[in-house]
């Protein structure tokens, strides 16, 4: 999916919302997990509930390897169930050195090789280019490196003052400019960073952010919005929790429909305030 075709679904379901997929079977309505694939069930359930609000969804790896094998054909089936215009994101998070980063971009990008073709992956940038390289030469496919997170501990690193003068997560985003341009790089900056998004838009004006963080981390989506939207939208943001475990009920789907139109609508007053 090019970043046009991604603009032009925002701008259809005037929406930059991202569902994640973060499908915990302790968390999941009891009665699925009688089915033969409780996971899928759920995700599917969610799918299409959400569809006509959402541009956007993210499977978060972790909670599908947590299951060994069967988690890996859930994940496979539900893949294969998201519209083929809704951009895909694999959060997993990965970084290694050039050739175990080769080898990863092909589990999530190669159908042949794993049988999985995302959109695009998350990356942690820290092992330098080519820990990052291998993933964009994928023709069409996107990276999207972690640079200012919403975690307690990202100040640990993440906002260490070089002696530049800036924070190691700018230098992050200056350097990996040399990498790939708006047409193959994302980035990851949380929502309760939504106060530096001014100046990470000097640095990446053209480029689109995912933002986690909105709904249970509580980070704000009127200035995540104000201070993040670019001419093109250049906004993902994502809500996981909140929305797919708006119930645990049968009624869950319903839910998490009523959640995702409520953000949904908020999303269509500010991109018509800000586009």
């Amino acid at each position: 999916m090019t970043r046009q075709d991604l603009f032009a679904q925002i701008r259809r379901k005037k929406s930059y919302l991202c569902v994640g997929l973060d499908t915990d079977l302790k968390k999941i309505p009891a009665h699925l997990l009688d089915t033969e694939d409780p996971v899928f069930e759920f995700n599917k359930a969610i799918i299409d509930a959400t569809l006509p609000f959402t541009v956007a969804y993210k499977p978060n790896i972790a909670f599908y390897e947590a299951l060994g094998a069967k988690g890996w054909i859930s994940l496979k089936k539900t893949l294969e169930y998201i519209p083929k215009d809704c951009f895909t994101i694999a959060d997993a998070k990965r970084g290694d050195i050039g050739n175990t980063s080769g080898l990863y971009a092909r589990a999530f990008f190669d159908k042949e090789s794993s049988g999985l073709s995302f959109d695009s992956i998350t990356v942690a940038p820290y092992m330098g280019a080519d820990s990052v390289l291998p993933f964009l030469e994928f023709e069409g496919k996107w990276v999207i490196l972690l640079a200012l997170t919403s975690n307690n501990g990202s100040e640990d690193f993440q906002k260490m003052k070089m002696e530049s003068g800036e924070f190691l997560y700018e230098k992050v985003l200056e350097q990996s400019k040399k990498w790939g341009g708006p047409e193959q790089l994302m980035y990851v900056v949380g929502a309760t960073q939504a106060s530096s998004l001014a100046e990470i838009r000097k640095i990446v004006p053209d480029n689109f952010l995912l933002i986690p963080g909105v709904g249970a981390q509580g980070g704000s989506l009127k200035q995540v919005s104000e201070f993040g939207m670019n001419r093109e939208c250049g906004l993902l943001v994502n809500s996981s929790r909140a929305i797919i475990y708006a119930s645990n009920g049968t009624d869950f789907a319903k839910k998490a429909a009523e959640e995702a139109e409520i953000v949904q609508k908020e999303m269509a007053g500010y991109l018509d305030k800000y586009l």
